[in-house]
């Protein structure tokens, strides 16, 4: 089965860590939330305890958007399952947990048509990660396969090593998604990205408002091979009126209910 339909007439809307603009970003509240409106895909991202187990959460640390302080890799899970990862949303997301991969991924089987964005948040250039990025990488692909989705995750990387270490373990058995320009990425560079990516997330070389390059860059993506999509700075008419201009197959957003429906009503979701 082809899950993968986007086109420049159907461009597919991708929920930016869930639907995080009104619910806790990368909670299961969030992740329903999109689900429930009808989203393409769900972006998330996924970190290391300090007991090994794997966290879908962004930052380093815990202190932006939980009651709690200190990075997650030292923290054991019970530790980060009895921090509250809603309240700083709003009072009606009290208790709000942070969610394991795996409890996103049983959320997730329900859905079979649903694509996934994983983001790999443990890189190999930081101290101390030299060799669990690669192991917990490497976790993360085994349990995508054990629920049957490897045919429906795209891997997402800021990292050069991370990218490369995919390809060349894994050849075109997993589809992956990085950055442009190439500044946008860490970490040295043995093999074009371009040449293997399935998508790639378009950037100016500085980030603005609306952080897209011009038409004729996206062009030049879209003939190299990979899709050329737009980032999460898209947030309303003019930043959607832009995507379409530039021929983006996909934009991750915050607002996917807005996305959605300005998409729809220009006729460029099915």
């Amino acid at each position: 089965m082809n899950y993968w339909t986007q086109s420049k007439k159907n461009i597919w809307v991708a929920a930016h860590r869930g639907w995080c603009e009104k619910y806790p970003e990368n909670t299961i509240p969030a992740f329903q939330a999109a689900i429930d409106i009808g989203v393409d895909q769900i972006e998330l991202d996924v970190r290391v305890t300090k007991d090994g187990e794997l966290v879908v959460i962004h930052d380093a640390a815990v202190d932006r958007t939980t009651n709690g302080t200190g990075l997650v890799n030292t923290k054991l899970l019970s530790e980060i399952k009895a921090l509250d990862a809603g309240i700083k949303k709003g009072e009606e997301f009290r208790g709000v947990q942070v969610p394991t991969f795996i409890e996103f991924m049983e959320l997730i089987k329900d859905h079979p048509t649903m694509t996934i964005d994983i983001e790999l948040k443990e890189y190999p250039n930081t101290p101390g990660n030299e060799v669990i990025a690669y192991e917990v990488c490497d976790r993360i692909l085994a349990i995508v396969d054990e629920y049957g989705y490897t045919d429906r995750v795209v891997i997402n990387s800021f990292s050069n090593q991370l990218n490369e270490y995919v390809h060349k373990k894994y050849g075109n058995k997993y589809r992956q998604h990085v950055f442009y320009p190439i500044n946008w990425m860490n970490g040295p560079v043995t093999v074009d990205p371009y040449s293997y990516a399935f998508c790639v997330c378009m950037f100016k070389t500085f980030y603005c408002d609306i952080n897209m390059p011009e038409r004729d860059e996206c062009e030049k993506m879209t003939k190299l091979g990979p899709q050329p999509w737009a980032g999460a700075s898209v947030k309303d008419e003019r930043g959607v009126d832009m995507a379409i201009d530039r021929g983006m197959q996909l934009i991750t957003c915050n607002n996917p209910d807005v996305i959605l429906d300005l998409l729809r009503k220009k006729g460029y979701h099915k």
